[in-house]
């Protein structure tokens, strides 16, 4: 009998770090977002646990979010398909993220946690690609 061998596709792309897990000097993990066709911010998913130098690292550049943040009311689950709700933190708009993701994605949201490769602090909220036309997506 042959085996079958899955290979997954991952494409590396940005989005907005909306939410953390955790603390804001030790996010646990990243809830990320990216804008819609029509401009909007939406969650698109999250990213799985943080070591603690790259909680260090991102805490630094992180501040809690004020009123009207596009987030606000949203409850995002542990992993796909649960029903446990995050206690999730919102942060300000300000910090990208690069992230590493396969293709799975249902309803406009990664199936799978996203791997958080690094901050982009050469990058603003406004070069954040729309959901689905991160750089390397756009080649596959």
């Amino acid at each position: 009998m042959q085996r079958r061998t899955e290979i997954r596709r991952c494409d590396t792309s940005e989005a907005v770090i909306g939410a953390v897990t955790g603390t804001l000097i030790r996010p646990q993990l990243f809830v990320l977002g990216c804008h819609d066709q029509v401009g909007r911010l939406r969650a698109v998913g999250r990213t799985g646990p943080l070591g603690p130098d790259v909680s260090r690292q991102v805490g630094e550049h992180l501040a809690a979010a004020g009123t009207g943040h596009p987030f606000e009311g949203v409850r995002f689950t542990s992993m796909w398909g649960s029903r446990d709700v995050l206690d999730v933190v919102l942060v300000r708009l300000e910090v990208v993220a690069e992230v590493s993701a396969d293709r799975a994605v249902d309803h406009g949201v990664f199936r799978h946690p996203l791997r958080f490769q690094r901050i982009r602090l050469d990058m603003s909220v406004g070069d954040v690609p729309p959901f689905g036309a991160g750089p390397t997506a756009a080649a596959g």
